[in-house]
């Protein structure tokens, strides 16, 4: 049996206050149409998603997210729910036997209840649609009036009279039809309401009493208005997040905060206050510690994220430590073993296996060979004002203290370069760089220039004195 999803994400949604179209605001790193789309791809064969304000930004996140498995529809003027439904149908396949439609702005939506709703029109031979409805107290909700066990009208808050509007039976804005029912009902939606639109909560009162009503947990359901709503689902989705990825066998601290595509493999540890975004993949027993935070990073097997680290677009190889207090622009790629230590800047740049930059260093544009040491201080200078060049450090080479590389320049394997040196052209391998300005002693200057030192400012101390006075 042939099922397809309607999804309705044409809304400019207003009380974002924001540009963004609504179901592009993020809920755990994706935006929410994603979480929607991803739940509707898990009960039915089909996805279409009917786009109208910000529909480029849509269109173009769904393609690149879903592939071929979402298409589009465009809904222009926005006239209603029925209206956007109307246009879908338009695309539908004939052979399509129910259609569940739904809001692209409940980001806590899953297959499961999908199923369930399309098992329960299944089941009932009677019903030409089914919809989800539980006792709240939200007011903007409809209201879902019953007779004999079944829905016979759905009230928006804004028609609703006195009496209804008392109802606390709520429509929560998910259905499952049967694909003949809205062929031959959704013409004859009218504009009779408050809002002058095609209400699609219509169609339960034209089903005359073939509708079926399921109570559900209102949470699943809760749609994204405002700041707020975003706010309290985003905090719903990482919850469900982290619990999945215990269950899985990491260990993740308090406050950790991990995007919905992240991967963590079992024994990996999460320190406290974390940040896992993007498609960040932590590796079997690698550890992650307190505050650091990872975009797009591939963290291998039993490497180590020392505190308050930085990576973005960056790989840390098999046994590879990181930090504390480091950082690793994009590009930056660690082999199995190395150490970055704390306060190291690197981008765009490789280490070998068992290659160190333990402290204090900028490596910019570079790639180091394994076992190559680089020394505290270094600086990778690899920007001439208008191009980026190149450092290469050969296998085994150790670069001292305070070092400046003048790239492009290259360092061959077992080279020595000397604390100090300004580095301006090659090294060839298993020679001593070696560039200081000659070093002087005067014998007994320092007191004298202490003594002069110190009348300088005993008289700029007695100006600002007399200056005050």
């Amino acid at each position: 049996m042939t099922a397809t999803a309607v999804v309705l994400a044409a809304g400019m949604g207003t009380r974002m206050k924001s540009s963004l179209p609504k179901v592009m605001h993020l809920v755990a790193g994706v935006p929410m149409l994603h979480h929607v789309v991803a739940a509707a791809l898990e009960a039915v064969d089909e996805v279409l998603v009917v786009v109208g304000h910000g529909r480029e930004l849509v269109t173009g996140y769904l393609a690149s997210a879903f592939d071929q498995r979402v298409r589009t529809v465009v809904q222009e003027p926005q006239r209603g729910t029925g209206h956007a439904v109307q246009i879908a149908m338009s695309a539908i396949e004939p052979a399509t036997a129910e259609v569940l439609v739904l809001c692209g702005d409940t980001p806590l939506l899953d297959g499961d209840a999908l199923r369930g709703l399309l098992g329960h029109l299944r089941d009932d031979p009677r019903a030409e649609l089914a919809l989800y409805f539980a006792e709240s107290s939200e007011e903007s909700y409809g209201r879902v009036l019953f007779d004999l066990g079944r829905p016979t009208a759905i009230r928006e808050a804004r028609d609703c009279s006195e009496e209804e509007a008392a109802v606390q039976t709520k429509n929560l804005g998910v259905y499952a039809f049967r694909a003949g029912f809205l062929r031959e009902t959704l013409p004859r939606l009218t504009t009779k309401n408050a809002q002058g639109e095609l209400y699609l909560t219509d169609l339960v009162e034209l089903a005359a009493g073939r509708a079926r009503g399921v109570e559900a947990r209102e949470a699943r359901f809760q749609g994204v208005n405002t700041r707020a709503h975003l706010a309290a689902a985003d905090a719903s989705r990482r919850a469900e997040i982290i619990a999945a990825h215990i269950d899985a066998g990491a260990s993740i601290g308090p406050g950790a905060v991990i995007d919905q595509p992240v991967t963590i493999e079992p024994d990996a540890v999460i320190g406290p206050y974390a940040v896992l975004r993007g498609r960040t993949r932590i590796g079997r027993g690698a550890r992650v510690d307190v505050g650091c935070v990872l975009d797009d990073v591939v963290v291998h097997a039993n490497a180590r994220l020392k505190p308050y680290s930085v990576l973005a677009d960056s790989e840390v190889g098999e046994d590879a430590h990181v930090g504390p207090f480091s950082h690793l622009r994009p590009r930056s790629r660690l082999g199995r073993g190395a150490h970055v230590g704390n306060f190291v800047e690197t981008k765009n740049t490789q280490l070998g296996d068992g290659a160190k930059a333990n402290h204090l260093a900028y490596l910019g544009d570079g790639e180091i060979g394994a076992k190559a040491n680089v020394g505290a201080g270094t600086i990778f200078c690899n920007y001439d004002g208008f191009q980026k060049h190149k450092t290469t450090i050969g296998a085994g080479a150790f670069v001292g203290c305070d070092t400046q590389l003048v790239a492009p320049v290259t360092v061959g394997a077992g080279a020595y370069v000397a604390t100090g040196t300004t580095v301006t052209k090659d090294v060839p391998a298993d020679a001593l760089a070696i560039g200081r300005v000659a070093q002087a002693n005067k014998e007994g200057y320092a007191s004298r220039l202490n003594g002069r030192l110190k009348a300088a400012a005993d008289a700029a101390k007695a100006k600002k004195s007399g200056e005050g006075e």
